[in-house]
C-alpha cells in the first residue's frame, strides 16, 4: 500500500478539495423566446440579449 512520504499542509488540503463545493452554472432566460441557456451563451434558436446574432437551420426552411 502507498505511504505518503510528507504531511499535506491544511492549506495544501484545502486547495485540493476547493472545488468540492461548486455552486451551479448560473442560467439566464432569454428576453424573446423565452429559452433557458447559460449566461454569456447564445441561446439555441440563436439569441444573444434580445438580438439575432446566429443564423439556424429553422430560419433557412
Amino acid at each position: 500500500m502507498a505511504v505518503q512520504q510528507n504531511k499535506k499542509s491544511s492549506s495544501k488540503r484545502g486547495m485540493h478539495r476547493a472545488h468540492d463545493f461548486l455552486s451551479p452554472a448560473p442560467i439566464a432566460v432569454e428576453p424573446i423566446t423565452g429559452e433557458i441557456h447559460l449566461r454569456h451563451h447564445i441561446s439555441p434558436s440563436g439569441y444573444y440579449r434580445g438580438k439575432k446574432v446566429v443564423k439556424t437551420k429553422a430560419d433557412e426552411s
